[in-house]
């Protein structure tokens, strides 16, 4: 799922991330794991690759990181930041 959107202008650094919409005016920021997961989609990345690494590099079950970035993403898609 890439993101090719080109009224959305993102900033990610060590500390997260900021996503600015531009059409819309509206600025939404994102926490470390938050830009993790952003910058898979921006690469095109599919979900199950993006959780698999984020359970391996944190350590976390990857159930649970599944369910998280699976509402991650689904949240994202009601701010309209993704596709729907």
């Amino acid at each position: 799922m890439a993101i090719e959107n080109p009224h959305l202008q993102s900033i990610v650094d060590q500390d997260g991330a900021v996503i600015l919409d531009i059409e819309r005016g509206l600025i939404s920021t994102l926490n470390p794991i938050g830009a993790y997961v952003w910058q898979g989609l921006q690469r095109g990345e599919s979900l199950e690759t993006i959780i698999a690494n984020l359970a391996r590099e944190t350590g976390e079950e990857s159930l649970i990181v599944e369910r998280d970035v699976r509402e991650f993403v689904e949240d994202l898609k009601q701010k309209r930041l993704l596709p729907q």
